[in-house]
């Protein structure tokens, strides 16, 4: 299967496109965002990199540089490092991630990236004798560590990075200030905030989440750019982040911790598997 079959793309205007993976039918299925500059592309986000994104967003005709101008370098962002997020970064020149996971992404850690791959999520197979099982985030040098407050300039606009850890240690939002868009990754989606992961904690997420709060108190957000679902507005991001503070309670917690021990425990089976084939 080629990367034009297995990658789809909608523009949303304002040189921003939204790609998914069209075959893979799960829940964590992530999306990928390719936002245009004068200077500079980024993707924010990668996908399982079961084909090349790269190669995709070439044959789609979607790096096209303005007429006379040379082509702009293309950095691919990483919100976090879980699999379906990362595991398509070994097909980019330039990869930036956040400090807090570059060792993990370095190393190609599958218990941090929380490898959970199965057949049944994908309706077809990238290539003949493909099977999940087989599915490794592999290691990759990033050739830039985020950190927060810093910005990626595009040229005609910049992307200030957040740090908001709760979901994954080294989770980041990306935000255009000047258009009030916010590149949220899994930091929060319009479904429910997992915090029962390796690495997930509580305390971080409530924290961020007041976060989230506060850039809808002041006007800096208006439309968010998740890494899961559909797109939303200021006043449901205030709601999510607001909800998730109200239910994480004692009883919230003892769950949760119950729930990231059961986790634990799964990922580390399966990952000594995939090592031992």
């Amino acid at each position: 299967m080629s990367a034009l079959e297995w990658f789809a793309h909608k523009p949303l205007g304002g040189g921003i496109f939204w790609i998914q993976e069209r075959f893979y039918e799960s829940g964590n299925r992530a999306n990928i965002w390719l936002v245009r500059g004068s200077q500079r592309d980024v993707v924010i986000d990668a996908g399982l990199g079961l084909r090349s994104l790269p190669d995709y967003l070439r044959d789609a005709g979607l790096l096209v540089p303005a007429e006379g101008a040379g082509p702009r370098p293309l950095l691919a962002v990483a919100t976090h490092v879980h699999f379906d997020h990362s595991g398509g970064l070994q097909h980019f020149e330039e990869v930036a991630v956040h400090s807090a996971e570059a060792a993990a992404l370095l190393r190609g850690d599958n218990y941090e990236a929380v490898t959970w791959l199965s057949d049944r999520e994908v309706a077809r197979p990238p290539r003949p004798g493909w099977s999940a099982r087989q599915f490794r985030v592999p290691p990759v040098r990033p050739s830039r560590l985020l950190q927060e407050g810093d910005v990626i300039n595009l040229g005609d606009r910049q992307l200030t990075v957040m740090h908001m850890p709760g979901h994954s240690r080294g989770s980041i939002c990306l935000h255009d200030k000047d258009r009030k868009i916010l590149f949220s990754g899994d930091v929060v989606y319009d479904g429910s905030m997992i915090d029962w992961l390796p690495y997930s904690r509580i305390s971080d997420y409530i924290a961020s989440c007041q976060r989230l709060m506060e850039l809808v108190d002041r006007g800096l957000v208006e439309k968010v750019l998740p890494g899961h679902f559909n797109i939303f507005g200021a006043e449901r991001l205030y709601w999510l982040a607001s909800n998730y503070i109200s239910q994480a309670g004692i009883c919230h917690k003892i769950s949760t911790c119950a729930m990231r021990s059961i986790a634990s425990i799964a990922l580390r089976v399966a990952n000594s598997r995939i090592i031992s084939q």
